[in-house]
């Protein structure tokens, strides 16, 4: 018999008092029992108990080998239960919290393939960009892009998202290309309300003097804010304005030409990591593991930046 197994023997002997239970549930005799806890006795060169016609009495070495077998064993069959879950087709409800931007952009369309892949699988789909607390609302994965405060999560990064500059061409024409952070303060920069710290634009810096590089902020002002990033979109294709949005919203209008990037030589994009977050023991759901696998496997290449341009938008009909 293997370690495990001479283990399993001994934690079941301790455990329903004696051998004759113990063999039982172990189909095995007493007497072969009580040679194999011999064995590992001699094995170990310790005495694990003392043995009597009526009962069992573990000595000090006994009584610490036994807590330590039980957490091996525990995790032996934890581990095992685990490959089960994993290997056994995910089915069932799962309910997935995730901002508005990245649902529309990315989320939506790569949906049809994991559906196609996981038919048994039905999504409930919650868009808010309200930072939402995953256990009262019932969620079982979010996906949040920035730091993650929340230490009770389970985070499991998917990609770093960039911000980028940029505003229509229409917009360019009329009022100039910014050619220094400085010339910002001449234009109009459209921004998300109640995010002040989201109008202080950094850039990349080098020390004439001594070389080292560092960064500097420009504070921006506009005559429209939004709490939407999708509304600030719009916004800026229709030459409102310069926005400044994380390139997983901006990158195929910039693809296909309705806004244009901006002080790309100087400007710090500021990684921002994209993670897909789930409570303790949501992990341990095959629906959990294989909609976060999905995740990584389509967007931790960022496929946005070098997807290929989309069809041009239809021209409006005219009215008659």
């Amino acid at each position: 018999m293997d370690k495990p197994g001479e283990m399993r023997a001994f934690v079941r002997s301790v455990e329903l008092g004696g051998f004759s239970a113990a063999s039982r549930d172990l189909d095995l005799t007493p007497s072969a029992l009580s040679k194999l806890v011999t064995r590992m006795e001699d094995r170990l060169g310790v005495r694990l108990m003392n043995r009597t016609t009526r009962k069992l009495a573990l000595t000090a070495e006994g009584e610490a080998y036994f807590a330590s077998a039980k957490l091996i064993l525990s995790d032996i069959e934890e581990a095992e239960a685990e490959v089960t879950r994993f290997s056994a087709q995910p089915k069932g409800l799962l309910r997935i919290n995730v901002g508005a931007a990245f649902a529309m952009h990315q989320l939506a369309p790569a949906l049809p393939r994991f559906l196609e892949r996981y038919p048994e699988i039905e999504l409930e789909i919650t868009v808010t960009d309200r930072l939402v607390d995953l256990i009262e609302e019932g969620a079982d994965v979010a996906i949040r892009t920035g730091n993650l405060r929340d230490s009770s999560l389970i985070a499991k990064k998917i990609c770093d998202l960039h911000r980028v500059i940029c505003a229509s061409p229409a917009y360019l024409k009329k009022h100039g290309v910014p050619k220094s952070p400085e010339d910002l303060s001449q234009h109009n920069c459209v921004s998300i309300s109640g995010a002040p710290q989201l109008r202080r634009w950094p850039f990349d810096t080098v020390n004439a003097d001594n070389g080292q590089h560092g960064i500097k902020s420009v504070d921006v002002t506009g005559n429209v804010s939004a709490n939407n990033a999708e509304t600030l979109l719009q916004l800026a294709a229709t030459g409102v304005g310069i926005i400044r949005l994380s390139d997983v919203i901006v990158a195929e209008s910039i693809r296909a030409g309705w806004l244009v990037p901006l002080l790309t030589d100087v400007h710090h994009v500021e990684p921002l990591p994209l993670s897909a977050v789930y409570p303790h023991g949501k992990h341990k759901s095959p629906r959990v593991a294989a909609f976060v696998s999905f995740l990584v496997e389509t967007f931790s290449s960022a496929p946005w930046r070098d997807a290929p341009n989309p069809s041009p938008r239809p021209a409006a009909k005219k009215a008659r």
